[in-house]
């Protein structure tokens, strides 16, 4: 089981879970793939908070994700293990290729040791799990992740664990995706997508159980509005308990719920055919 949940013997193990990582196979990671992760603290370059919340953790090393996969064009790749990464809520596999390069990939479900792999931007390949192709021939009615939404920019969308968009059609020169959130939007069928979807799809089912995993994650904790005084948030003051009679919002006055958060002069808004729905307040964003 991918999920563990021990017995209670503390206030914080009652409530928490762990996640067993079954599909890792490696426990060190490659070196020449690492790079230093730098943690700002939410401050800017004057020491100003900037953005709260943000603090500590622990040490984390960067590890180089080949999002773009082009210039491994026609060239067999094996997978040789798939890991664990601190940065990321999916697993990553490493992949070595006939030339000797490594490279890392978001790992998919059903990706496992020894899985032969192709990348291709000319022609059609096989639609097995962990081949990366250009939507105008990836069948329709598969799952694909790692999507671009340029030719050429790498993958953007659908990158987290156990996310995927359906590719539903074809339409002149762009593809049709039913995107995790409901989102229905076109892409040009220039862009590449890896077939199946991300891996380690249990990650949401993990509780922390505790607030010192929260702090090794790097975050730190907020007040709330209401327990301030009133020069310091909105909604702070008052001889007692009250909300204000104003919705909820944070230190600046942005609204905190159900507003737009989304440019809506950005050129690729044309492009969505459906925006996503809120569920819980029922409007659209």
């Amino acid at each position: 089981m991918p999920i563990r949940i021990y017995k209670a013997t503390s206030a914080g193990r009652r409530n928490a879970s762990v996640n067993m990582h079954s599909e890792v196979t490696k426990t060190t990671p490659e070196y020449d793939l690492l790079v230093p992760k730098v943690k700002t603290g939410g401050r800017n370059h004057h020491g100003k908070v900037t953005s709260r919340g943000i603090g500590g953790g622990v040490k984390q090393m960067l590890r180089k994700i080949d999002f773009r996969r082009s210039d491994r064009d026609g060239i067999e790749g094996k997978v040789i293990g798939i890991e664990y990464d601190p940065n990321r809520s999916s697993h990553i596999a490493l992949v070595e290729y006939k030339d000797g390069v490594r490279r890392y990939i978001p790992s998919p479900a059903g990706l496992t040791v020894g899985t032969i792999i192709f990348s291709k931007s000319d022609g059609p390949l096989e639609p097995s799990v962990g081949n990366c192709m250009c939507l105008r021939y990836i069948p329709t009615g598969l799952d694909v992740h790692c999507v671009e939404l340029s030719p050429g920019k790498g993958g953007q969308m659908c990158r987290g664990a156990g996310t995927y968009a359906k590719l539903t059609n074809r339409e002149d020169d762009f593809a049709t995706l039913v995107l995790p959130s409901g989102e229905v939007r076109r892409v040009s069928l220039d862009c590449r997508a890896t077939i199946g979807q991300v891996g380690n799809g249990d990650h949401r089912l993990r509780k922390l159980g505790k607030a010192g995993l929260s702090r090794l994650k790097g975050i730190r904790p907020i007040t709330r509005g209401m327990a301030k005084s009133h020069h310091a948030h909105p909604l702070g003051g008052g001889s007692g308990r009250s909300k204000g009679n104003r919705p909820p919002c944070g230190p600046t006055g942005v609204l905190a719920k159900g507003g737009n958060t989304r440019n809506p002069r950005k050129a690729s808004g044309k492009l969505i055919i459906r925006r996503r729905v809120s569920t819980r307040y029922g409007t659209k964003k």
